[in-house]
């Protein structure tokens, strides 16, 4: 076969993988956002937050435990300090972030709580920045200023109709974007000895005991029963909104890498805001889609800081 057919050839595969792998990044990532919706659906048969994450959690147990177990059967045991950092990570990054998050959902709009979770990224720059003295550029410091901005945008015009509410669901989601900002900054040398896929199957059992034993020390019993609409909106919560998005997001970084998989992920808190339209009557206006423009913007210079870096 001629060379260049063959360079045209690889040429060809190289994109289709990569195309391949960007789809499933940007699948992931509304996957992963549509999450917001899935809630607002489950409270309106007046569940509350520690149930809704109970049968989340439930749910998706058998898939992670199952992934988990052949882990342990292929890798072997874990040293005693790696199950304690793993114990850590999984109440810190997938329990407190969580539970954290949903308990915020009650009071504020599915788009602002996209929001304010993709400003991850920043908090943990400013935790590096100020407690583990990494120097940040004017570039990052930028990239901060305008992010917060279309935060402060959307937060002020829903708190114009959400009142103290709004005030008090958006602090209850920062505090999950800032568990998780903890997470993946302490998870940084571990997921290098154990991969990807162990780390996060192990951590989810964690925190999946964590949230199911959480359910039967504050709730009876008896809350486990609900309407059928419950059951099967918190099977695609388990299923698409939580175990489909963890590992289209491992393949994704496989086929394209971690940074175009980031921005990929940029699509989330656009797509939430059409979601909300559709699904739950969220209005759509020009200050929200100001805002969402500025967050996005922001972050978008934060993961080209890291491209070029």
């Amino acid at each position: 076969m001629h060379p260049n057919t063959l360079n045209s050839n690889s040429a060809l595969l190289a994109r289709r993988s990569y195309l391949t792998g960007l789809a499933i990044a940007l699948t992931g990532a509304i996957l992963f956002s549509t999450k917001a919706i899935v809630a607002k659906l489950i409270y309106r048969y007046n569940v509350d937050a520690v149930t809704l994450i109970f049968f989340r959690m439930a749910f998706s147990l058998p898939i992670f435990a199952g992934i988990a177990l052949w882990q342990m059967h292929k890798a072997g045991s874990l040293s005693s300090k790696d199950r304690l950092s793993l114990v850590v990570l999984g109440l810190i990054g997938y329990y407190l972030s969580s539970f954290l998050d949903f308990l915020g959902l009650q009071y504020i709009t599915a788009g602002l709580e996209r929001l304010i979770l993709f400003l991850t990224p920043s908090f943990v720059l400013l935790i590096s920045a100020f407690f583990l003295k990494r120097a940040v550029s004017r570039l990052e410091w930028a990239a901060l200023v305008v992010s917060y901005m279309g935060i402060v945008l959307v937060f002020f015009h829903d708190l114009k109709f959400g009142g103290s509410n709004v005030l008090l669901g958006s602090v209850l989601v920062l505090g999950a974007a800032v568990s998780y900002a903890l997470y993946l900054i302490q998870s940084g040398q571990l997921v290098q000895r154990l991969g990807s896929l162990r780390l996060v199957s192990y951590a989810m059992c964690v925190s999946s005991a964590a949230c199911i034993g959480q359910f039967f020390v504050l709730r009876p019993a008896s809350m486990l029963v609900q309407p059928l609409h419950v059951y099967s909106l918190s099977v695609v919560n388990a299923i698409f909104c939580t175990v489909l998005p963890v590992f289209m997001t491992m393949i994704a970084v496989k086929k394209i890498g971690a940074a175009t998989a980031s921005q990929a992920g940029m699509i989330g808190p656009v797509s939430t805001l059409f979601l909300g339209a559709y699904f739950l009557d969220e209005p759509i206006t020009s200050w929200q889609m100001a805002g969402t423009v500025l967050v996005m913007g922001g972050m978008y210079l934060l993961s080209a800081k890291k491209t070029s870096a």
